[in-house]
């Protein structure tokens, strides 16, 4: 059992999922995105993401897309998003990174693996990178995570066979992160029924595995539906979009409150 682990499986005796909160490292600055994460805390997210900013964000929508522009422009670094780890992780709240694979690689898999685990991050969700790739010399991210105590989280989609959803949750740990609609992430109107049987789905895939899904919810009622059959709920361009459109630290507390009203209902 991890941190991450028992903050989890204490939502579920709660008879809740957990709330996973999402905000990129280095908006509005480090700093200010380190009280913003701390105010999801405060405001009841069980879990925070922590995004490290990159140039060709594929999977993002626009909302989070805007957000990690203005970080790249003041050259906000992997040791920056370290730093950020470190400040969020005192609040006692297990912190993730959220990254494509390139930057880790560039910056040094085992060396981030270190680091990390040294801020006392809780450890690293790879929406680009599968199992099979993680195992493989000279980035062996397995065996870096292993020795390091680290959890690991990969995706499943939709069009995830079922042979892919049984080895991408054997190899992961902490949770699964079900990314229950095809394409790049933002906020959504309604929740379709695709999330819950990709939940499902993953379920009978690894049935010990938590599936924390992220679905584009923007607020407490929706969170109460995806809090109906999964794990936890995984919020993400709701949040940045307070703080774009000027709410702050406040904006993010008060999202975070509504949001976590939402998965105890």
């Amino acid at each position: 059992m991890t941190a991450l682990s028992d903050v989890l499986a204490a939502a579920k005796a709660e008879g809740r999922a957990a709330l996973v909160g999402y905000l990129p490292a280095g908006y509005p600055s480090v700093q200010g995105a380190v009280d913003a994460m701390v105010a999801m805390v405060r405001g009841g997210v069980d879990v925070v993401e922590v995004g490290l900013p990159y140039s060709d964000p594929l999977m993002d929508g626009p909302t989070i897309q805007r957000a990690v522009e203005v970080a790249l422009e003041q050259h906000t670094t992997t040791d920056d998003v370290l730093t950020t780890v470190r400040g969020v992780a005192a609040t006692g709240a297990p912190t993730l990174v959220m990254s494509y694979w390139n930057p880790i690689e560039r910056y040094g898999a085992r060396r981030f693996a270190e680091g990390l685990a040294a801020a006392g991050g809780a450890g690293t969700i790879t929406p680009d990178l599968t199992p099979d790739e993680a195992s493989t010399q000279p980035s062996d991210w397995l065996g870096a995570t292993d020795e390091t105590g680290l959890d690991r989280v990969f995706l499943v989609a939709p069009s995830s066979t079922d042979a892919r959803l049984r080895s991408t949750t054997a190899a992961g740990r902490g949770f699964v992160y079900a990314a229950s609609t095809m394409g790049v992430t933002g906020t959504r109107a309604t929740v379709g029924d695709a999330a819950e049987t990709l939940v499902a789905r993953t379920r009978r895939a690894r049935p010990d595995l938590p599936v924390c899904v992220g679905l584009g919810v923007s607020n407490g009622a929706q969170a109460a539906e995806v809090a109906a059959f999964a794990d936890g709920v995984i919020v993400g361009s709701a949040f940045v979009r307070e703080l774009l459109e000027g709410r702050g630290a406040g904006g993010v507390r008060a999202l975070a409150a509504d949001l976590a009203e939402g998965v105890r209902a």
